[in-house]
């Protein structure tokens, strides 16, 4: 079994800054890739970011590139997700991620993903 808990839900304003985490407990397969997803109000779950077991690589969609920064702990088991420059598009529920395998550069869709978390509320306002 293995759990994801988010933190870092919080309403901003535009321009501003937020720092998500996500920690992982149980039993996790080594050398896993870790990423962030969200889904803004009506629409479908969308890529934000990934990155490998030793940071080393990492990708991000079009729409946060130059302004969200994700890393890892290891020793903690824990992503995080730094935000900044937000924007009121940003406004989404943001979803950790885990799956059994490292990441290569291939395909990181929702559905390459084997766990989640519960989902972390993040609001910008204009």
């Amino acid at each position: 079994q293995v759990q994801l808990v988010e933190s870092g839900r919080g309403s901003v304003q535009a321009g501003g800054s937020l720092r998500l985490s996500c920690a992982a407990s149980g039993r996790i397969f080594s050398s896993y890739a870790m990423a962030w997803f969200r889904q803004p109000p009506g629409k479908e779950r969308e890529f934000v970011a990934v990155i490998n077991w030793s940071g080393s690589r990492t990708r991000y969609a079009d729409s946060v590139k130059g302004r969200f920064t994700i890393s890892r702990d290891n020793a903690k088991n824990t992503v995080y997700l730094q935000m900044n420059s937000l924007k009121p598009e940003d406004t989404a529920i943001y979803y950790c991620a885990v799956r059994r395998s490292d990441y290569y550069g291939d395909y990181a869709g929702p559905e390459t993903f084997d766990y989640w978390g519960q989902g972390t509320q993040v609001t910008v306002s204009s």
